[in-house]
């Protein structure tokens, strides 16, 4: 499917505001409108918590509101201080501010343990010895109902008792959890006393060693959500089923007439790649990716260091829309974003990735010129640079052909092609080595199409871009591609999701010439390097070479590609 076809297809919606248009229509939370973002500091971010990031803050933006950033850091085998700051760094990056609305779960283990009191006072609550397996085991199905525990029926002084033995650390990791008392019947398996608090004797990346026992999510998000006044608690689809028990914690917490409302929409599915963080941090772990980073992983930092933009990001987030179905989106939609924005903002330059040396035989040794180029034909304002032009050049291997077929465009023997922006040249002569490899060609231009304008009205068919041999500046050009080869390639049960990966991934060209005008670049400088693609400066540059990385192609080749 083209990205035209895609985006007929495609079409934005975002059914959540609706919802809050009726809640503010209806006076709710007075009129007030405050989202969050809650992520869990276990990893990196990833496309699909961009659409979630736009969504929330850009709700509470169009609604003149507020919105937090708050990390879920209830599990602290996982977490680390790391994922919080790279968090922190995508999210600004994206655009968003959340000012001194900073948020941690952790912020709040003192209340959730006093009110883990008050459910055990209520009868609400209730340690139970039993291992996570059994408990599992009589949760039922969800068309057979579960079975009581035996510790279910404890008092209220003796689960008090024992869940301040579990706090001081009296037991082992697992020996013991805290169960919301609801019912075990339920048709939603989530309200069958769940589990709300569990030990575990792990040093917290905030706390440290002051707790042993943490909450669960499902008991932890939505007092968090109470506590700073949320009005519309957004996440995926996932959660769906959790609603009934978000909406109990709350009913058993409250004591006004307000209460977070949580909506849930689909999670992002993005062809050609795995959205899971737990296979993502396979990929990092086992050393099949060059870290959380790398410019093949759909994590946000990845996208950045591969040369994507926040507008493309948010542009493809808003292009897309929000609903309620799950679907799977094709990342040429993706793609298609950031080649949009990029035509209009990125800086052109000459570049040449696979080098065949020409020489002008009737240019003046030891001369050169400055010509005249052009930034960015969408953008006047960006203005013109000047070109080094010698007697020695490099043009695209693949734009010469000894033998060329008829509908050849490009350079042959004979013929003669337009230098952007230069002169108009033909060639005259081939050179080889020993084993009969072209090294040179040797070419005469004619003076008077300066500029690359036809001097006699003759029509040449062919334009190649070039880089002056003496000027270029070498460098090294990583040519990235899609990091699987499957559309969906952890959709196959009984293979591994690995053996889907793309082993031309990644191409790396030490052998490039960039034309002079990217010496003072910057890291993350965006090009797009004509007739070749879209580029930026890596960040890990240093040296004398600049390495550049493949943002995205001219044209989505992949699809055509994968037609044939």
């Amino acid at each position: 499917m083209t990205v035209k076809e895609q985006e007929e297809v495609v079409k934005p919606t975002n059914f959540i505001h609706q919802q809050i248009d009726k809640d503010l229509e209806e006076g709710k939370n007075e009129g007030r409108v405050h989202t969050r973002f809650p992520p869990e500091p276990n990893g990196y971010l990833h496309i699909g918590h961009a659409k979630s990031i736009c969504l929330n803050f850009g709700t509470a933006e169009k609604y003149n509101g507020l919105y937090n950033l708050r990390f879920d850091d209830t599990n602290p085998s996982k977490e680390e201080t790391e994922y919080v700051d790279s968090i922190k760094e995508d999210v600004r990056w994206l655009g968003f501010d959340w000012g001194d609305r900073e948020y941690f779960a952790s912020d709040y283990f003192g209340k959730l343990y006093e009110f883990a009191l008050k459910l055990i006072r209520e009868g609400k609550a209730y340690v139970d010895d039993q291992p996570a397996e059994v408990i599992s085991e009589q949760k039922g199905t969800p068309t057979r109902p579960g079975t009581e525990s035996p510790f279910r029926n404890r008092t209220a002084e003796e689960n008090l008792e024992l869940f301040l033995a579990m706090k001081n650390g009296d037991f082992k990791d697992g020996e013991k959890v805290l169960r919301a008392k609801i019912d075990m019947a339920s048709p939603n398996m989530h309200m069958r006393d769940p589990i709300i608090y569990r030990i575990m004797h792990t040093p917290h990346h905030r706390t440290g060693t002051e707790w042993c026992i943490y909450p669960m999510y499902d008991f932890a998000h939505g007092q968090s959500d109470y506590w700073e006044g949320i009005t519309h608690s957004i996440c995926t689809l996932e959660f769906e089923v959790h609603r009934p028990l978000y909406d109990w914690f709350v009913e058993q917490l409250k004591d006004t007439d307000y209460r977070p409302r949580q909506i849930e929409f689909a999670r992002l599915n993005l062809s050609y790649t795995v959205m899971s963080k737990r296979k993502l941090l396979e990929l990092v772990k086992d050393n099949h990716v060059n870290g959380w980073d790398d410019p093949r992983m759909p994590t946000i930092s990845g996208l950045r260091r591969r040369g994507y933009t926040p507008d493309s990001i948010r542009n493809f987030a808003e292009r897309i829309g929000v609903t309620k179905t799950d679907g799977m989106i094709d990342v040429a939609l993706l793609e298609h974003s950031v080649r949009e924005d990029l035509n209009k903002s990125a800086q052109r330059v000459m570049g040449v990735l696979n080098p065949l040396k020409v020489v002008i035989t009737n240019y003046p040794e030891g001369q050169s010129e400055e010509l005249e180029a052009v930034n960015n034909p969408e953008d006047e304002s960006m203005g013109k640079r000047m070109v080094p032009f010698s007697r020695e050049l490099y043009i695209e291997r693949d734009d010469f052909m000894e033998n060329p077929p008829r509908k050849f465009f490009r350079l042959g023997v004979g013929r003669e092609v337009r230098l952007r922006y230069a002169y108009f040249v033909t060639c005259n002569e081939v050179v080889k080595d020993e084993n009969g490899e072209i090294i040179e060609l040797r070419c005469t231009y004619d003076p008077a199409s300066k500029g690359g304008k036809s001097p006699d009205g003759r029509k040449v068919k062919g334009t190649l871009h070039w880089v002056s041999a003496p000027h270029a500046v070498k460098s090294e050009v990583r040519l990235y591609d899609r990091l699987f080869s499957d559309e969906n390639p952890q959709a196959h049960k009984d293979v591994d999701f690995k053996e889907f990966m793309n082993p031309d991934s990644l191409q790396s060209l030490t052998d490039c010439y960039i034309e002079p005008f990217v010496k003072t670049a910057n890291a993350l400088d965006h090009f797009q390097f004509e007739r070749l693609g879209y580029f930026n400066v890596d960040p890990d540059t240093n040296g004398d070479t600049i390495v550049f990385n493949r943002t995205v192609s001219l044209k989505d080749s992949w699809s055509k590609a994968k037609k044939k």
